[in-house]
């Protein structure tokens, strides 16, 4: 008799109940896209490719995807696109799409009901901080830590992906520009309300299987607030409460900006620099091998870099 085949699901563990396997893109929504996909630009990313029925592009360099969203339908209330950009989206790679989704739903997490057009492709979504949302992607991934090797009806060359189904390539560019200086994602800051930092640790380590670094684990140059690594430890987590007496944000919580990771910063900083980028440089914060911080653009949009290796 012939075995019944195992779920992909039963391959993840206690440790990383739901699979992750890093992230495959992080969206962000922007009432002026293009203004936004000029300040990608100068960070090495390039715009590779469009949707098929929205006005949302895709960005890549290196590993990394970021997707820009200027098209105000089906997104929820708070989240339609602003003239600042903010991170509306954080999708991540996991064994089995379907099965993270029921597990995470299983653990407490709140759906997100999806309405998908024709010749798009059905992505399951949870809530996360404020209006942003989570969502799981298949992404198989080679012991050599590349995603396997499927052919890809659209031509994208070598991977079978999500954006094969959405997304048609824009003619005579490189759809998988080299990362600049080694960037690749290295985490996300969250921004939380007073007293919520321990709500927000529970929800990370009960539905993912994120844990709480040690006080004295810090990267970067922004020590501030609580520190989560991945169970697969490929991108981190930072939870940062408003200073007491100062600011109270609470309600007004939110994913605030994006850090990269790069083996040596100063080299990374040289060469955003010539690109254009400018970067926080005062006595509380200095671009330094362990890390630097670009300025705000488009009223508060901010990139950090960290020293990591990939």
């Amino acid at each position: 008799m012939t075995p019944a085949p195992t779920a992909r699901e039963a391959i993840a563990d206690a440790d990383n109940p739901l699979g992750l396997s890093g992230i495959e893109f992080i969206e962000y929504t922007t009432s002026k896209p293009q203004a936004f996909g000029q300040v990608l630009e100068t960070m090495g990313f390039q715009p590779v490719a469009r949707h098929r029925s929205r006005e949302v592009l895709l960005y890549r360099q290196g590993e990394m995807n970021i997707i820009v969203n200027a098209h105000a339908g089906e997104l929820p209330r708070g989240a339609a696109p602003g003239e600042v950009p903010v991170i509306a989206a954080i999708a991540l790679r996991v064994r089995d799409a379907a099965g993270a989704y029921r597990r995470a739903l299983e653990r407490g997490a709140w759906a997100v009901p999806t309405r998908v057009e024709a010749m798009e492709l059905n992505i399951p979504a949870i809530h996360g901080v404020g209006t942003s949302r989570i969502y799981f992607v298949d992404r198989w991934r080679s012991p050599q830590g590349r995603p396997t090797a499927v052919a890809s009806p659209s031509g994208w060359g070598g991977d079978f992906s999500i954006y094969d189904v959405d997304f048609v390539a824009i003619p005579t560019v490189e759809r998988h520009p080299p990362a600049l200086a080694g960037l690749h994602w290295f985490g996300v800051v969250q921004y939380i309300g007073n007293d919520r930092i321990e709500d927000w640790t529970e929800f990370y380590s009960e539905l993912f299987g994120f844990r709480a670094l040690a006080d004295d684990e810090r990267f970067g140059i922004l020590p501030k607030g609580r520190v989560l690594g991945s169970p697969d430890r490929s991108f981190w987590l930072q939870l940062i409460e408003p200073e007491p007496d100062i600011l109270d944000v609470e309600g007004d919580e939110s994913l605030q900006r994006v850090a990269f990771g790069t083996p040596d910063v100063l080299v990374a900083v040289a060469a955003l620099r010539a690109r254009g980028v400018e970067f926080v440089e005062s006595s509380g914060v200095r671009s330094g091998e362990r890390g630097a911080l670009t300025a705000s653009r488009l009223g508060g949009v901010m990139f950090e870099l960290v020293h990591h290796a990939a």
